[in-house]
């Protein structure tokens, strides 16, 4: 409470100060009134800096400045604003994210299909989807397979996140927002400038943001879904030569908030808020990183060099409700880290001024170490004269990945027509052991090499209009099982997708008008789907990973940009797609029934978003409106019946903001989110699933709400 004082009261002084007009605060006013030209903007879709008219690829591009005005707070956020992109999640701690209906899994021990990039540094685990925005340049998201240049687990697309990077004028920002009606509070704040102009630069950055969710729990007294982000990140730009440029990079995270807090609930329309549960689940993550990048252009060779080395630490702790009911049957405690070490080394070669190279190494290591307590009390559920006492399981977990690759694609214009032809040689082992009580375990090792070609053609019809044909693969690693399995169970394949696009990008009227438009089709085999339950070795079942089967797939996507007037801009942006399943023999085989439904779970036939902006100047000062809507079709929940495939319904969400903008450099706006309260369910497992697993008199439906409205003021400023 005294945080959200302090924040207010800041808010109030900063809505006071007046500043002399800088070279920033003149940029900045630029933006109320931007010419009917527009800059191009560019993107690093293909590892080097090309604009995004150009790139034949289809991908979505949005500043850091736009996402504040959008109210995106988290990176999961930009699914909003993405066609294809689909991200839920059910914990601080792991997100469920899939491009196109690819990459969709309902547990965090399966590789991401879609890969999470931070400065070009991949990211092995989705919980970081759930992390702040801080400092943020642009997020750029490439739909598609991506593996030839961005490496594995991208066959489904890729998410990049930019930061903004240090140089020689001093900048600072400042963003506060306060909110009901969850108590939702946010700070963040940066500073940017030289240590010594032209050689040595720096940027810092930090925010604080706190909010209590909307559901509470009725039996232990608390939110049941709350969070808790803090976070603060450093760059240092060296520059010794007009030829060499050095960039360190350094950030601490750490998120605290709900996990897998689900509530039962009568099916997938109760909306319910309030559950029972016997604890909190909650967990605690904290995330290190530092990365360095050396980039070289020698000229004698016609080559840019780029040297990338990174170093990650995950560490995960958490309790949680196993039941997930007023029954305190079971409980499970415990935690992990998870350690990744990336090295990659590039060579961007313009032999001609019709022919180009980028070829490359790329080395991945991650370790993952897992503890957990499972305490199970039958008494509880049938009562105290049952014979055997509380019984506390330890178990401990090792996983070990390699990845090695090499990579190259050559670029050739001919004309009008580009040609670009790739591919990617990767070497993939895992190696992993388990103890379960006193009984050690050790998985089969799973190797795989695969390659992954993509071949682009590209017509420059005018240079307001071009189109794009390519043929693509995408693999994702696979892996193993823990303690319980059966040995033809210990471990599951890779799966793998091969991707046919067909895509235009064009503007008119002076680029006051730009769409952008695809249309693909997938052959996605061994499909990864949701985790199942199977039989054990010891009896009963167990919890594992496998492969579905073969899912077909086609669709569409569209994204529109229209400024109607200098002062009067609309984004529109929609993705239709046709995803099923159409073999699931593999399911069969191991689970001995098959999937609920031919449709790819969570995964909707069709997103949408509008927005509108409109700026109305005063004087030297602006009046910014703004207001949009997002929304999916309808879902499928996780079912491990045959016979009932839960439909999550269609849903959309209305946001809005009023914000006046002074010379000075200070944005002042009201703003809200989901203004007609609408009611969805984020994410949701049939009663099925605890019946399966034995605990038939304590099984219900589980959900967990997505948020409810909220509203509030937000302040910025910029010197």
């Amino acid at each position: 409470m005294r945080f959200k004082t302090l924040l207010a009261g800041g808010c109030a002084v900063a809505a006071l100060v007046t500043t002399p007009v800088s070279a920033q605060d003149v940029a900045d006013q630029a933006k109320a009134t931007p010419p009917a030209r527009s800059d191009d903007i560019i993107v690093t879709a293909r590892q080097r800096q090309e604009s995004l008219k150009d790139v034949p690829i289809a991908v979505t591009a949005i500043s850091g400045d736009r996402l504040k005005e959008l109210q995106v707070n988290t990176v999961k956020d930009i699914a909003s604003y993405t066609p294809g992109l689909n991200i839920n999640s059910d914990s601080v701690g792991r997100a469920f994210v899939s491009i196109r209906g690819i990459g969709t899994t309902l547990i965090d021990t399966v590789q991401p299909g879609v890969g999470i990039f931070i400065d070009g540094v991949y990211q092995p685990n989705t919980s970081y989807l759930n992390s702040p925005i801080v400092d943020v340049a642009r997020i750029e998201v490439l739909r598609g397979p991506q593996g030839t240049l961005f490496g594995n687990n991208t066959l489904g697309g890729a998410i990049n996140v930019i930061t903004r990077q240090p140089g020689n004028e001093w900048e600072g920002r400042f963003d506060a927002a306060i909110a009901g009606t969850d108590n939702y509070a946010s700070v963040s704040g940066s500073v940017s400038g030289p240590i010594v102009r032209d050689l040595l630069q720096f940027r810092i950055g930090a925010s604080y943001h706190e909010q209590d969710g909307f559901m509470r729990n009725t039996l232990t007294i608390g939110d049941m879904n709350p969070l808790k982000q803090q976070s603060v990140g450093g760059t240092l730009r060296f520059t010794p030569a007009d030829w060499a440029v050095f960039t360190v990079n350094g950030n601490y995270d750490r998120a605290a908030g709900g996990s897998t807090s689900y509530i039962h609930v009568a099916g997938p329309t109760d909306y319910r808020l309030d559950g029972a549960t016997n604890v909190l689940n909650r967990a605690v993550i904290d995330y290190y990183g530092a990365n360095v990048k050396g980039e070289f252009d020698v000229a004698s060779l016609k080559t840019k060099i780029t040297a990338i080395g990174a170093y990650n630490q995950k560490n995960l702790s958490g309790v949680n409700d196993g039941d997930f009911g007023a029954v305190d049957l079971l409980r499970t405690r415990g935690g992990s880290t998870l350690k990744t070490k990336t090295a990659e080394l590039r060579f961007d070669t313009q032999w001609s001024d019709a022919f180009s190279t980028l070829i490359g190494l790329y080395g991945n290591r991650y370790t993952q170490v897992s503890d957990q307590l499972t305490t199970i009390d039958f008494r509880a559920l049938l009562g105290p004269t049952f014979p055997l006492p509380a019984s506390t399981t330890p178990s401990s977990t090792y996983v070990r990945n390699d990845t090695r690759a090499i990579f190259a694609t050559a670029f050739l214009k001919v004309g009008t027509l580009d040609l670009a032809v790739g591919g990617r040689y990767d070497h993939q082992k895992l190696v992993a052991s388990q103890v379960n009580g006193v009984t050690p375990y050790t998985a089969p090792v799973y190797k795989k090499d695969q390659f992954q070609p993509r071949v682009t053609l590209t017509q420059h019809w005018t240079p307001a209009v071009m189109s794009y044909a390519s043929v693509a693969k995408g693999i994702r690693g696979g892996g193993q099982n823990g303690p319980g399995t059966r040995p033809q169970d210990a471990t599951y394949k890779g799966d793998n997708v091969w991707t046919y696009e067909l895509g235009t990008k064009f503007d008119a009227f002076d680029r006051r008008l730009t769409i952008n438009a695809d249309v693909f089709y997938n052959d996605y085999k061994d499909f990864i789907g949701q985790n199942s339950l199977a039989p054990s070795a010891t009896g009963g079942f167990v919890a594992i990973n496998l492969n579905t089967g073969t899912v077909k797939s086609y669709g569409a996507e569209l994204e529109a940009h229209l400024r109607l007037t200098d002062h009067w801009r609309i984004d529109v942006g929609a993705s239709y797609l046709h995803a099923r399943i159409t073999d699931d023999s593999q399911y069969f085989a191991t689970t001995g029934v098959h999937v609920s439904s031919d449709r790819v779970i969570f995964t909707p036939d069709y997103n949408f978003n509008f927005n509108t902006t409109y700026t109305v100047p005063v004087g030297d000062n602006a009046v910014l409106l703004d207001a949009g809507i997002f929304g999916k079709g309808s879902r499928i929940g996780s079912s491990l019946d045959p016979d009932v495939a839960p439909r999550l319904s269609a849903y959309a969400i209305t946001n809005a903001s009023l914000g006046f903008r002074f010379s000075s450099g200070l944005t002042v706006t009201a703003f809200g989110t989901n203004l007609f309260n609408t009611k969805f369910i984020e994410s949701y497992i049939d009663k099925s699933a605890l019946v399966r697993a034995g605990l038939a008199p304590l099984a219900s439906n589980l959900a967990i709400q997505g948020d409810r409205r909220r509203y509030g003021v937000r302040a910025s400023f910029r010197f």
